[in-house]
């Protein structure tokens, strides 16, 4: 989206076409822990630009719900499924900008597709995790993985009332700072009663009712309701 902004700005003339898979095209990552733990309480204040007010200012093609599933680069066409019809059309171009993101790595552990377990990466993500937590009133969760939406979720739904445990293979929370800024966080954990497990790694999920029983490379089995992973991205 910042890119066909600034195309718009470098030519009044041009074509701009943008193929998002998702149904939001600029929403606020920053946000959605804490619409999650309700200190954002109105759900479009995630939503930076719609489509609509998108094309209102900038006066560019938007296409949501629509994934690009091949690329001819010699006679400059694109083929484009529409998600929500599976419908499949060609669009050709001058000028292709790759910019598909990243999704959340859900490495191979034994469980890990095991429902009540989330990833946080969009809005979409959000809207799940938010309708659990409002639906099932769950009291315990587990966060694995100490990082920025790692800690967020925590904080948040320590917010809301539920009993957390954060588990973190590194020797530290927020493994890209240096030891002494992790260390009052840490100090932080024990302030707020809030579980913390550094230097264990997650080795096996396992339903067990309705909770799952996280199985870890220390040996210990903690239980939750639902578990946050949070370790990382890929492109």
């Amino acid at each position: 989206a910042t890119t066909a902004a600034r195309l718009r700005r470098i030519d009044e003339k041009a074509e701009i076409i943008i193929v998002e898979k998702g149904s939001h095209i600029s929403y606020a990552n920053c946000g959605l822990p804490y619409y999650i733990g309700g200190v954002i309480k109105d759900r479009s204040k995630l939503l930076v630009q719609t489509p609509e007010s998108f094309n209102a200012r900038f006066n560019i093609d938007i296409r949501i719900n629509s994934e690009i599933i091949s690329v001819n680069s010699e006679n400059k066409s694109v083929e484009i499924k529409k998600t929500q019809t599976g419908e499949v059309y060609k669009e050709t171009y001058d000028k292709l900008i790759l910019s598909p993101g990243a999704s959340a790595i859900k490495p191979p552990i034994p469980g890990i597709n095991s429902p009540n377990i989330f990833t946080l990466r969009n809005v979409d993500d959000t809207d799940k995790i938010k309708a659990f937590v409002d639906d099932s009133k769950p009291r315990r969760a587990i966060v694995v993985g100490a990082g920025f939406i790692g800690l967020e979720m925590a904080e948040n739904l320590h917010h809301i009332g539920v009993k957390v445990t954060v588990v973190e293979a590194a020797s530290q929370v927020m493994n890209m700072m240096d030891s002494e800024i992790a260390a009052p966080i840490h100090q932080h954990f024990k302030e707020k009663n809030v579980g913390l497990f550094l230097e264990d790694a997650v080795k096996e999920f396992k339903p067990n009712g309705d909770l799952i029983d996280v199985h870890l490379a220390s040996e210990r089995v903690i239980s939750a309701d639902f578990i946050i992973l949070s370790i990382g991205v890929k492109p």
